[in-house]
């Protein structure tokens, strides 16, 4: 027996089943399995199990099977748990199994009956039909754990005073599976649930690990309404567990569980805001992602004022998604206007440096279409810039609106808010140590710039000299940005003094475009669902001759950050356009066709002059969100659909286009309970093809399909070759970051 027992171990550490070896100790293990000395049968199980393949496991599965009926308690459990193996490796062979399982569940032996549960999990995890065959022995499971309850199999297997717990969480995991979905088999355990969740004790670890299992188990199946509130109040005890794991995995289940109950969760709304100020960073993480899925349109002012008071001194790592949720909150559920713009300017004071570009445009068309509030924003962002002028995303918006809303902030009348006396030269002082800031980028200064020249036509006569003079200080600057926009707006001063009060009127109400809406890098469509990844798997990269510098989006798509020079022109592949072209010489261009220049209005102005609002113009609004009626003759086609994500892409297509240009209109849902964020979608075609794509209307795709992000494509095919795209699909969801790449080659025909 002890070199046989140092054989064996030695086939258990130094083997497995990628080495073809190991298949010669098969008839060893066959006789030993069949030896006579329990201990050496035993050990040939033991082995089997660690190290057996899919020709061993058919080779042997009778063997293990002849030992499920020995009146040997020590080999039932260890031929139980080489069962268990071999279903996993073999799952057709669990069939041979499963007539004597209803007798090991029967079984008074605590080892043997803890295998056989296990035995059965793995069984029913693995086949629908036989989850359906042991839903009969819910009953007899159910009985059992009573049984543990009240008195337990023997006193040895306790723990703390707990009756058994392992044996307890097997079985609940168990029932848990056989209830996920059946109504009768739920109903059978709902009682013993109930006295589970309310008779153990939880001031040991071993009570909140069965607790723990009751809960998932409560929360999988069909269980009854108040059995689901008794389960989410478990939780909320273990948020008030001094144990920092028990904290962490409370708030990851009801993070599960918000959707399925959320005014049960609700309830513990405080102690998870309380978990915001614990020391470990992942419980903080937790309770940041729960406390955003519990903000409800009742209670939306307290949460968003609990999580930016958390956001003042949040750790970096979490500001910039809770800035970005943040946003998406105060845009989808603000109760009024004027506490959307209030919220969001104390984001931009607390997190400035993490708030994206898309939300300083965002701020900006929501400023423009509340007029009642121009007001009351130009007199909060002048007193913040004031106060503070480092924080470039909030200076680009003060200096912005205090351009187009100069005259309301000098003129004190804010209903409002506590008036503030503000003279004009106050105001062009603050302009003037914006553009000479260090802190301040160029884009920075454009923008106050252009805010100084539209103050020419707000204020008083007596300013204008001051006007422009700071203005032509600008004429000789080394950044030819600023020297440009100085001798454009010098010269509306002197040539063209008579359109400078038209061209400087106030912007013009816009569309609302969302937060989240984002002009996405050169050469890639964003903010769209991905194309299916279907049969087509993406193909290895393979060695390419360097492409130019204008062809580099294909690595940015490929996983490369750095983004792509200006798009080239489509060019016709030499070759037809070969799959493989899409690894090297592809057209992404992306970007929406460019307005076309101005007509010059004078040999001085250079044809610049509409450049006098630059980066003051407001963003360009979203496309509309509707999904168009598919073209005719062209259906429309679902292109992705995994993980509760779907995308459809819907035709238009003009006859006898010179051409062959197709429109794409693309709806992306997100039917999963917790929303999508950072939604990102990329796509690359062979030279033949010519890519446009317009702006998406966001990258914030809302759960449970109550909202959509689309986007719209033009594909040109004047070669008319059969479509084909290589995509890749990028964004976040529940913290967690997940990417999809693959081709698309099985477009419609007339595509």
């Amino acid at each position: 027996f002890s070199d046989k027992r140092i054989g064996y171990l030695g086939a258990m550490l130094l083997l497995d089943e990628r080495q073809d070896v190991h298949v010669l100790v098969t008839n060893s293990l066959k006789n030993d399995m069949n030896h006579s000395n329990q201990f050496i049968a035993g050990l040939a199980l033991s082995t089997l199990g660690s190290i057996c393949s899919q020709e061993m496991s058919r080779d042997l599965a009778g063997e293990v099977e002849k030992l499920l009926k020995s009146s040997v308690t020590y080999l039932k459990k260890k031929a139980l748990l080489c069962a268990r193996r071999i279903v996993q490796k073999v799952p057709e062979l669990m069939e041979m199994f499963i007539p004597h399982m209803r007798a090991l569940l029967s079984e008074r032996n605590h080892g043997v009956l803890i295998t056989a549960v296990s035995l059965v999990t793995e069984m029913c995890l693995q086949s629908p039909d036989v989850r359906s065959h042991f839903r009969k022995q819910v009953s007899n499971l159910v009985r059992t754990l009573k049984n543990l309850l009240m008195a337990g199999f023997s006193s040895e297997h306790d723990v703390s005073g707990v009756g058994d717990p392992f044996l307890q969480v097997k079985i609940l995991h168990l029932l848990r599976v056989l209830g996920k979905g059946d109504h009768d088999s739920s109903d059978a355990m709902n009682d013993v649930l109930a006295q589970v969740a309310t008779n153990t004790e939880t001031s040991k670890n071993v009570g909140n690990a069965i607790l723990y299992e009751t809960v998932l188990c409560i929360m999988d199946i069909k269980a009854e309404t108040g059995l689901r509130v008794l389960a989410v109040n478990i939780l909320g005890r273990f948020l008030l567990n001094s144990d920092k794991n028990i904290r962490y995995v409370a708030l990851n289940t009801l993070l599960k569980t918000v959707n399925v109950d959320n005014q049960a969760v609700q309830r513990h709304r405080s102690t998870v805001l309380d978990c915001l100020k614990d020391p470990d960073i992942s419980i903080r993480r937790r309770a940041v992602e729960l406390s955003i899925a519990l903000v409800t349109p009742s209670n939306v002012r307290g949460m968003v004022k609990e999580l930016i008071a958390f956001l003042e001194k949040a750790d970096m790592e979490l500001k910039s998604s809770l800035v970005s949720d943040l946003l998406a909150l105060a845009e989808k559920l603000a109760p009024n206007k004027r506490w959307h713009v209030e919220t969001v300017l104390r984001i931009l004071e607390v997190a400035p440096g993490y708030v994206r570009e898309e939300a300083v445009s965002s701020l900006i068309a929501l400023v423009m279409n509340a007029s009642e509030l121009n007001t009351f924003a130009v007199m909060r962002l002048y007193t913040a810039c004031h106060n503070d002028i480092t924080h470039q995303a909030l200076v680009q918006i003060g200096a912005w609106c205090i351009g187009e809303y100069g005259d309301l902030l000098v003129s004190g009348q804010c209903e409002e808010e506590e008036p503030i006396t503000v003279s004009e030269n106050e105001v062009l002082d603050l302009l003037e140590t914006i553009l000479i800031s260090p802190h301040s980028s160029l884009s920075t200064q454009g923008i106050a710039l252009t805010a100084l020249m539209k103050l020419s036509t707000r204020f008083s006569g007596a300013s204008l000299e001051r006007v422009r003079s700071l203005i032509a200080q600008y004429g000789q600057n080394m950044e030819v940005e600023l020297q440009q926009r100085s001798c454009e707006y010098s010269q509306l001063f002197t040539a063209y003094n008579e359109l400078r009060g038209p061209l400087l009127e106030r912007m013009p109400v816009v569309e609302l475009s969302t937060q989240s809406a984002e002009t996405g890098e050169a050469g890639a469509i964003e903010d769209t669902a991905a194309a299916p990844i279907q049969a087509a798997p993406v193909a290895a990269p393979v060695a390419v001759a360097p492409a130019p510098a204008q062809e580099a989006s294909l690595l940015d798509l490929l996983g490369d950050s750095t983004p792509a020079a200006a798009p080239p022109a489509s060019q016709p592949s030499s070759g037809g356009g070969d799959l493989l072209d899409l690894l090297g010489g592809l057209d992404m261009s992306a970007p929406a066709q460019p307005a076309a220049p101005a007509p010059s209005m004078g040999g001085g102005l250079g044809g610049g002059l509409l450049d006098l609002l630059g980066d003051m113009s407001a963003p360009a609004p979203a496309p509309v969100a509707v999904a168009p009626a598919a073209a005719a003759g062209i259906p429309p086609m679902t292109a992705f659909e995994r993980n509760g994500v779907k995308v459809m892409f819907n035709f238009e297509k003009v006859p006898n286009n010179p051409n062959n240009v197709v429109t794409l209109n693309v709806v992306t849902t997100n039917a999963n309970p917790m929303p999508i964020s950072d939604y990102t979608f990329s796509v690359a075609v062979p030279k033949v093809f010519q890519l446009n794509v317009q702006a998406a209307s966001g990258n914030f795709v809302p759960p449970s399909n109550s909202g959509a992000v689309t986007q719209i494509i033009q594909v040109a095919n004047p070669q008319r070759q059969p479509l084909r795209m290589r995509v890749r699909l990028q964004y976040n969801m529940g913290g967690s970051p997940v990417v999809e790449q693959g081709e698309i080659n099985d477009f419609p025909p007339q595509v």
